[in-house]
């Protein structure tokens, strides 16, 4: 069940049949329910109304859930979980490197639904939950979880929020080995039901921002195992 204050969920699908079903169950749960049905929609009540977490199909008239997400990331680091018939791994990754926590594919039942939206806010807590200072700090590197920042060699350098903290949670402990369905389950906050190789992309566009940065410190595959944040610095 949501919580005392009731959390907005922001529901983007063109198809009213699914919204009109999954509304009446995340209801049930104490959630309120805003529906959108076109991409320019959402966009405009997102920005106005503030939902603590966003259900976003793909396939949307005018611009596509691809597009919103961009544009939601662009301010805001609310839960996203991306909706579509389309299960394809490409699909998935392209969702997850935008900034998406999350992707179902359909058909799903709504128990699966609930239990997602669920997962994801106790991992980032409610709108009004302060969060901790979280910071970590080595040779020409920061990065930091309170503006989700990442800084390198002085500069910020642009980054998605999956990438930032997947890169956090490395960092945090240096020189420990993770497989890549630990790191799913770590940074993702539940079990994420697909394919590993998004770690992979996701160390691949890590690796072109920090190559070379240090000397002192690097991201390290551990061949057959996963990866590592190696370091020679003390935490």
């Amino acid at each position: 069940m949501a919580n005392e204050k009731s959390l907005k969920v922001l529901l983007v699908d063109d198809d009213k049949q699914i919204c009109d079903w999954l509304k009446m169950y995340l209801e049930n749960e104490g959630y309120s329910v805003i529906l959108s049905h076109d991409g320019e929609e959402a966009v405009v009540k997102f920005n106005a109304l503030k939902p603590d977490l966003v259900l976003l199909d793909i396939m949307l008239p005018g611009i596509d859930g691809w597009q919103v997400c961009r544009e939601i990331r662009k301010k805001s680091k609310v839960p996203i979980i991306m909706i579509s018939a389309k299960g394809e791994t490409i699909d998935k990754v392209i969702g997850l490197e935008l900034g998406a926590d999350n992707y179902l594919v359909k058909p799903f039942e709504a128990k699966e639904v609930i239990a997602h939206i669920n997962a994801l806010l106790r991992r980032v807590g409610t709108a009004n939950a302060e969060p901790e200072a979280k910071e970590v700090r080595f040779d020409k590197l920061v990065v930091n979880m309170d503006s989700y920042e990442l800084r390198v060699a002085g500069k910020t350098i642009d980054t998605p929020p999956k990438e930032l903290e997947l890169l956090f949670y490395l960092a945090s402990n240096p020189n420990r080995v993770y497989t890549r369905d630990q790191l799913l389950d770590e940074v993702w906050g539940f079990e994420y039901y697909g394919d590993s190789r998004t770690i992979d992309v996701h160390i691949k566009r890590l690796r072109e921002k920090l190559e070379g940065v240090s000397d002192k410190w690097a991201l390290k595959t551990v061949w057959g195992v996963g990866y590592k944040f190696e370091t020679e610095e003390e935490e």
